[in-house]
């Protein structure tokens, strides 16, 4: 359709007032700002591409001079451009494709900045809804979308432009003091971001040509903002939706620690040293440098080698083992990232939660700097989000109900993270009505998961929250009460290769700690040997090795093999047995017993030999594998060999059936 006459009027007449005025003084702002935005706008709306890029082209011309004032050849070559595009725009229905088509890369950095800057936005906005006058976190918000508007006009992104820069429009209104910032404002701002990450979402499934839905027009947002900045009272938003909240802690695909900086404006951080890698190149780095470790390796046991006394040789196979070392120990740092823009995520879905279900929490956050591999970060987005929803409704009472057992009526709720014993912990707390163990017991038997006759000692009475299905809410919600929360918490965490402790007290809260391992690329093992083969346990589940004595073990009603360890019976499990492998002796005390601890169960597993410690890098075992129960995975030895990693969790279960 052709452009209307009011949007020529207001081009020609701009380009008039620049012919009377003099043409040697320099523009300022506020003689030029008002028009040039409104020439913007009304090219917004009518779908004029050109004209709109031209015109925000000009207006952060003008924004971005010193003094407010642009050279005037400057000025005068703005205007010019503005008229050539008024003459050859046309509406553009298909700009998004032709832009996805001619510019691949340059939308893929901008899906990735502007997932970093709506993180950064995300994690301000909550900063500034409980200080109002915090100005450093309005003017971050600001900052935000208006990069966002700018990108997004160059690429031709109108959709995205258009929300970007009535979100804008509102913050800048309460930048001038004009107004302030009022909680129904950050429902809206936030809404604004989600909305701006499902056209990100959309435009990543085009790049990567996937069938995509754009989503729904934002016609009804875009009113609300306008209400805003004309000063209309904007009612309180209603209860947030399930989907909301999920795309609020939605795991984004971007680095981790620019908008971890981009979120704390108070570090100072050198961004000229900070540089963008594909991840796919970044893991495949790590996997050569693991391929070359094991190389070196291969070499430094070579039975030829070893023939060679010369010392010379010697000196620098050593130096290649730490240069080696020390490659993969950097390769490996760089999958790391902190695990705090994770924990600030979570800040907007309790936010969400405590104004649905009427309650007042607040969240802390500890350990923030705490860093893990990127992929095990990523895989405990779904299930943090599952424990602090349950938490949310299960755990914290209402301010009534707080203020009736005597607690104070704002709740606290605690993400920590630390490092134990080559792990890292993940705690979340909550100081609310904690988990009773009768209740638990009772639902258990009501949907036919336990025995009623059968005894649990209390870890086992916690662990039954974790079974399909299992749920203690008296109805279901849009956030909980199907009994597929806390299922999924226990799958996510085992398949990242972790365990889950509960700890609680009834009346005063619950603590969930998630032990998870730094990085899932590599291992320290105990390299032990059964008969010819070798078998890695992993080390950080070892708790004891020792021979046993004649009176060590014991046999239990004629099937089941007992230790006997300082005055405990502990199953016995013997890998030759388990595995089919002929030892080199069946006498135990001939052997070595090993202890293992998994999810507060020990056992022994009986071997022949201890070979030694050794790092391994963990390598799959193909879909021809995947049904052997007992084994995690394969690692290349030192001497070329393959050895098995031992699944001990699989083991001890298998041993109890």
């Amino acid at each position: 359709m052709p452009h209307s006459a009011e949007l020529r009027q207001q081009i020609e007449d701009l380009a008039l007032r620049l012919v009377v005025d003099d043409p040697g003084i320099a523009p300022a702002q506020s003689q030029w700002l008002p028009s040039l935005a409104n020439i913007r706008d009304r090219a917004l709306r009518e779908q004029a591409s050109r004209v709109a890029a031209a015109a925000t082209a000009l207006i952060d011309a003008l924004e971005g001079a010193e003094n407010g004032e642009v050279l005037p050849d400057e000025f005068h070559e703005g205007i010019a451009r503005l008229q050539q595009a008024l003459d050859g725009d046309v509406p553009e229905q298909d700009g998004q494709e032709q832009t996805l088509a001619q510019d691949p890369e340059l939308v893929g950095d901008f899906i990735l900045e502007s997932r970093e800057h709506l993180a950064a936005v995300e994690s301000q906005l909550l900063t500034l809804e409980r200080d109002p006058a915090n100005a450093e976190a309005l003017n971050s918000v600001f900052r935000g979308f208006h990069t966002i508007k700018g990108l997004a006009g160059f690429l031709e992104l109108w959709e995205v432009q258009k929300l970007a820069h009535e979100t804008e429009a509102l913050l800048d209104r309460a930048r001038s003091t004009q107004w302030t910032i009022t909680p129904a404002a950050i429902d809206v701002i936030l809404e604004s971001a989600d909305s701006l990450r499902r056209w990100l979402s959309h435009l990543e499934s085009l790049l990567q040509r996937r069938p995509s839905d754009p989503p729904p027009p934002h016609e009804a947002l875009l009113a609300r903002i306008r209400a805003l900045i004309a000063g209309s009272t904007e009612p309180e938003s209603s209860a947030v939706g399930l989907a909301s909240l999920a795309g609020a802690v939605e795991p984004e695909k971007t680095a981790e620690v620019p908008a971890s900086a981009a979120a704390e404006p108070a570090r100072h951080r050198n961004e000229a040293m900070a540089v963008k890698v594909d991840t796919a190149k970044l893991d495949y780095l790590v996997d050569m440098a693991g391929e070359m470790v094991i190389a070196e390796s291969l070499v430094r046991h070579d039975p030829e080698l070893g023939k060679l006394k010369s010392q010379a040789l010697q000196r620098k196979m050593a130096q290649m083992t730490r240069i080696t070392a020390e490659l993969q120990k950097t390769a490996m740092a760089m999958r790391l990232v902190p695990i705090g823009p994770l924990f600030r995520r979570m800040s907007r879905l309790v936010r969400d939660l405590s104004r649905q279900f009427g309650k007042q929490v607040a969240m802390e956050t500890e350990g923030d700097e705490i860093e893990l591999d990127r992929t095990i970060v990523e895989g405990l987005a779904d299930p943090l989000m599952h424990m602090v929803r349950n938490a949310m409704d299960h755990g914290i009472e209402t301010p009534a109900e707080r203020e009736a057992s005597g607690k104070n009526p704002n709740a606290r709720l605690l993400l920590k993270a630390h490092h134990q014993a080559g792990q890292v912990v993940i705690e979340i707390a909550d100081d609310g009505r904690g988990l009773d163990a009768a209740k638990i017991k009772a639902k258990a038997v009501e949907k036919g998961l336990l025995a009623p006759e059968k005894e649990l000692s209390e870890s086992e009475t916690y662990n039954l929250i974790f079974e399909p299905g299992f749920t203690t809410a008296a109805k279901v919600t849009n956030v909980s009460g199907r009994g597929v929360g806390m299922d999924v918490v226990r799958r996510h965490i085992e398949k990242l290769r972790g365990r889950i402790e509960i700890r609680s007290k009834t009346g005063h809260g619950a603590q969930f700690l998630l032990k998870l391992p730094l990085t899932l690329a590599i291992i320290d093992g105990l390299v032990v040997g059964v008969g010819t083969e070798r078998y890695i346990v992993p080390l950080f589940a070892v708790r004891e090795m020792f021979r046993p004595g004649a009176e060590t073990i014991w046999t239990v009603h004629q099937r089941a093999e007992m230790a006997l360890v300082r005055g405990s019976l502990l199953p016995v499990v013997r890998l030759y047995r388990r595995f089919g492998v002929k030892p080199k002796s069946e006498d135990p005390r001939e052997s070595v017993l090993v202890m293992a601890e998994v999810e507060g169960s020990r056992y022994c597993l009986l071997v022949d030999e201890l070979i030694g410690k050794q790092e391994v890098v963990i390598k799959a075992l193909g879909e021809t594998f995947r049904g052997v129960t007992g084994v995690a995975g394969g690692a290349i030895l030192g001497d070329g060999r393959v050895g098995l990693i031992l699944d001990l969790d699989r083991l001890l279960k298998d041993s109890e059936q």
